[in-house]
């Protein structure tokens, strides 16, 4: 009995293109021979996998397929064997792809650096200084000997991986692996650098300034590509990441770009109003009106005088909570003239006057 190709595959007759490929896909990672070594059952379900697919996928060949003609086989794979058609369904970058090795990335340098809440608000500069691995100053990181012949290495073509065909039962199958004579570097250096023997990287002390933007907080991280370590000879440099820490300012509460600060007037000055000093971000002071009858939790708001947004042009706001001081310790002449003005508004004490 002929092999249903769509059951092979798990999918309806009228699936998709892009269905077909999902399941291949699927079933190709659960049964690929280097998924499974030694498992047969597991390569014989991958090779009907990929006959049903290689069937389905073709628009001519399918409509053959389901007219019932019979399908030659023999030409489905081509040269390139099960390797090409994998790089087909996942790509060149793909683990069954058969991608090329990675150049080397060098490591990211995390640093730390404290700003004030002023800095925080406007922006600043600030130096920061850290240790990494750089590339060696004597042969700029090539790892050769300055005026040492560098040539394409013979046995990959300057490619840094050789591509090797093997036949199995699956058919031929290609695999890529790195180069052994050159490393994957795809040259050849007749004389190594002297001062880092080739690795292309020396130790380093770094000190460099950066662009702290307005707004920021605490726990925001800046990135600065290509300022971390070296990733050695024909490698990738990797990158700096700045943290920053924003100190504590006595005068405010940060919540997200707007600011709090609590000022307290006396009980006079909350019945029958005033003006108090606020401090604002940016040095400067300003006066603001507490009206009369102002009640204690009263939140006063300065709008557009909090932090910078960051990455724009707007701000948060200044919000002034005002406490009302309740004293604790009276004069005679001033309880006297509280009771006075408690009898004038009908209001009860529940001690008598002092003596």
């Amino acid at each position: 009995m002929a092999r249903d190709y769509y059951q092979t595959l798990g999918v309806g007759r009228d699936a998709t293109t892009e269905e077909i490929k999902k399941a291949f896909r699927r079933i190709a990672r659960e049964t690929h021979p280097d998924a499974n070594p030694g498992d047969p059952e597991a390569a014989n379900r991958f090779r009907e996998a990929a006959e049903a697919y290689e069937v389905l996928v073709d628009q001519e060949r399918r409509r053959r397929y389901d007219r019932g003609d019979t399908i030659d086989l023999s030409d489905l794979f081509g040269f390139g064997g099960f390797d090409d058609l994998l790089r087909s369904v996942f790509g060149e970058g793909s683990v069954f792809g058969g991608s090329p090795p990675r150049r080397t990335r060098g490591r990211d340098v995390l640093v730390r650096t404290q700003v004030t809440l002023e800095e925080a608000a406007f922006g600043t500069d600030a130096a920061v200084e850290f240790n990494r691995v750089a590339d060696c100053e004597h042969c700029l990181g090539s790892g050769a000997e300055p005026g040492a012949d560098q040539t394409t290495c013979p046995e990959c073509g300057g490619a840094g991986q050789v591509r090797v065909a093997q036949r199995s039962l699956f058919g031929t199958m290609m695999s890529v692996t790195t180069c052994r004579r050159c490393q994957g570097e795809g040259r050849l250096i007749s004389h190594m650098c002297r001062v880092c023997r080739g690795s292309g990287t020396q130790p380093d002390h770094s000190r460099v300034t950066v662009e702290i933007p307005a707004g920021v907080s605490t726990g925001t991280r800046l990135r600065l590509s290509g300022m971390g370590e070296s990733g050695g000879r024909a490698g990738v440099t990797g990158d700096l990441f700045v943290e920053i820490l924003v100190a504590e300012d006595p005068r405010y509460r940060r919540e997200g770009d707007d600011l709090f600060h609590s000022v307290t007037v006396g009980i006079a000055e909350a019945t029958l109003g005033t003006r108090v000093a606020v401090p604002l971000i940016d040095g400067s002071e300003t006066q603001v009106d507490v009206a009369p009858g102002t009640q204690p939790g009263t939140q006063l708001t300065l709008q557009g005088e909090g932090m910078t947004v960051l990455g724009r042009r707007a701000r948060g706001d200044l919000i002034i909570e005002v406490g009302v001081e309740v004293p604790e310790m009276l004069t005679e002449e001033e309880e006297d003239l509280l009771r006075r003005w408690a009898e004038l508004r009908g209001e009860k004490t529940d001690r008598p006057a002092s003596t």
